[in-house]
Formats: C-alpha cells, sequence, structure tokens
C-alpha cells in the first residue's frame, strides 16, 4: 500500500471515531484528494462530497467564491482557499473540508508564485487553517505532494478533534 493510500485509509479510521464525514474542495490536483480517498473500501461512510473546480468560474459557481478575489489576490491565494473550504462547507455540511489550488505546472508561474506554489486550507467547523506551500519537481510532483499534505493535514485536524472529545 502507498503513502497516499495509508494516509487516507487513516484518515477515515479517525473520521469514522468521530461518526465525521469530509469534502474536498480542488483545483491543481484534479480531484486527487477525493481519488485517494474513495480508494479506500467504506469510504462512503466518512466521503461526503468532492469539488473539482479547475476554473475561477467553477469556483464561483460551485462553492461561491466572490469572483473579485481572482482580481484582487488570483487563485492561488488563502483567501481564495479560505473561500473555497466555506463553500465546500456550506454545500456538502461536512465537519471536516479541505481545498487546494496551486501552480502544478510546466506553465503559469510568474516569480511571485513559481510553479510548485500551492496553497491549502482546511476547515473544522468554523476553524480554517491555510498555509502556503512550495512542492519542487514537474507537474505530477507537485500534484502528488500536494494529495499528500492535504491528506496530512486533515489528519493532523481529525486527531485534534478526537483529543479534544478525550
Amino acid at each position: 500500500m502507498d503513502e497516499i493510500t495509508q494516509l487516507a485509509a487513516e484518515l477515515g479510521r479517525r473520521l469514522q471515531v468521530l461518526n465525521a464525514h469530509v469534502s474536498t474542495a480542488e483545483s491543481c490536483t484534479g480531484g486527487g484528494i477525493a481519488e485517494a480517498i474513495t480508494r479506500i473500501a467504506g469510504s462512503s461512510a466518512w466521503f461526503e462530497a468532492g469539488y473539482v473546480t479547475y476554473s475561477n468560474r467553477q469556483k464561483t459557481l460551485q462553492l461561491n467564491v466572490p469572483t473579485e478575489l481572482f482580481d484582487q489576490v488570483g487563485a492561488v491565494s488563502r483567501e481564495v482557499v479560505e473561500a473555497m473550504v466555506r463553500g465546500a462547507q456550506d454545500k456538502s455540511r461536512a465537519r471536516f473540508t479541505v481545498a487546494v489550488s496551486g501552480v502544478a505546472g510546466p506553465d503559469g508561474g510568474s516569480p511571485q508564485k513559481p510553479v510548485g506554489t500551492v496553497w491549502l486550507a482546511w476547515g473544522v467547523g468554523d476553524a480554517i487553517n491555510s498555509e502556503c506551500r512550495y512542492f519542487p519537481g514537474n507537474r505530477d510532483d507537485v500534484r502528488r505532494q500536494t494529495v499528500k499534505a492535504a491528506l496530512e493535514g486533515l489528519l493532523q485536524h481529525a486527531a485534534g478533534e478526537i483529543s479534544n472529545q478525550g
């Protein structure tokens, strides 16, 4: 079992303990996080929904991301991934949500946001945590590392919720 599948399986175990669901809002990964989660047999017990909003238009239509954010800060930004989390939470009602938007390459980078720049955000209830990461390598490398980081963040947030219950 590869590392991403192991992370997804562990996430499933933790979410079942919490009797909680997860949803994903993805851009640069193109549904890769949802695919990793649904590799796990029985994931329908804890996976609620996956939104693949590759275009800005779909981020607005599916997740209610305000259109002015794209002109103000760009799609690869804290503000946009946090809005994606809120939109996915509102639509899916999942307790845990992750959102990602980045520059996977090989084109599309800029001096401010080079290829490999990815914003990730995790939502648990009213709380949102976000971070900007840089993942080296080619397009596949960036996407794989983003899926891994998204799952690791979900695991950390689920572990925190389990600790709070204890």
